[in-house]
């Protein structure tokens, strides 16, 4: 398959996860990510632009976000401000119209990596809404008559946290990954990208208290990858040995970001 995303040296990616992002390239989807926080959905994006050698664009998606405000805005505020105090090329609007994340995938002269990421924060319109926009591929703005078409289609990657069901008429034409938590196997190459030269000894016993937490029914908040990775760093700035680590749980505030939590684990301990 040409094109083909094989992982980063910085992101290790399972045969599975790689089989998605390379079916979704050839079939020219958006590829929709989803996946505990702390799985490493939004470093996917970048992972298969420094990969691939593109630029990745990112649109971070909040409550209020419309699938126009990825095309373009027009700036009537700085226009208006820019009337008042006399200054030129006021009559100009172009100078006024300012692409949004997806007009500027569009309008790039070399194809990028469009990374769209929380999707499910938006209100239950803008999915529909924003592949109605990557099916078009061009989008006309009114205030110039000028026509943005794409020449080249992004490589679209989506993310969602599953905060609200997404609609079916979306998820039709997405291609779907769901990025399980990583197994020990794996987790210690996804360390070791990291730290490569952690004692094993040490990585082990970390990781065994990790999952051991992780596994404790009442945790609210079980703790990420992103998390283990700083809590190895912090037990090696700290000189902590292997044999410390169960008994003293040092340093357990950078995997244990919840009171609750922490009150839990006091009281049962790790058995």
């Amino acid at each position: 398959m040409a094109n083909e995303f094989q992982g980063s040296k910085d992101y290790v990616a399972s045969s599975e996860l790689l089989d998605s992002v390379n079916i979704a390239m050839a079939l020219e989807k958006p590829l929709l990510i989803k996946g505990e926080p702390g799985t490493g959905k939004t470093q996917l994006a970048q992972a298969v632009a420094d990969n691939l050698g593109k630029r990745l664009i990112v649109w971070n998606i909040k409550s209020t976000t419309k699938a126009q405000d990825g095309l373009y805005i027009y700036d009537t505020i700085q226009r208006l401000y820019d009337g008042q105090f006399g200054e030129s090329g006021v009559d100009d609007i172009a100078k006024y119209i300012k692409l949004g994340k997806l007009g500027e995938a569009f309008d790039s002269e070399e194809q990028v990596v469009l990374l769209i990421d929380e999707i499910d924060k938006a209100d239950l319109e803008f999915p529909n809404d924003l592949l109605w926009e990557l099916d078009r591929m061009e989008f006309y703005i009114g205030e110039t008559h000028r026509t943005v078409k794409a020449k080249h289609r992004p490589i679209v990657i989506i993310t969602s946290n599953a905060e609200k069901e997404l609609p079916d008429a979306f998820l039709r034409r997405c291609i779907f990954h769901y990025i399980d938590f990583p197994g020990p196997e794996l987790m210690e190459e996804i360390v070791r990208v990291h730290y490569p030269d952690v004692e094993a000894h040490l990585l082990q016993e970390a990781m065994d208290v990790f999952y051991a937490i992780r596994d404790i029914r009442d945790i609210r908040k079980k703790p990420s990858t992103s998390e283990l990775i700083d809590w190895v760093n912090a037990l090696q700035i700290g000189g902590i040995t292997a044999d410390r680590i169960r008994a003293e749980l040092p340093f357990v505030g950078v995997v244990i970001k919840k009171d609750e939590d922490l009150d839990i684990l006091k009281r049962g301990g790790l058995n």
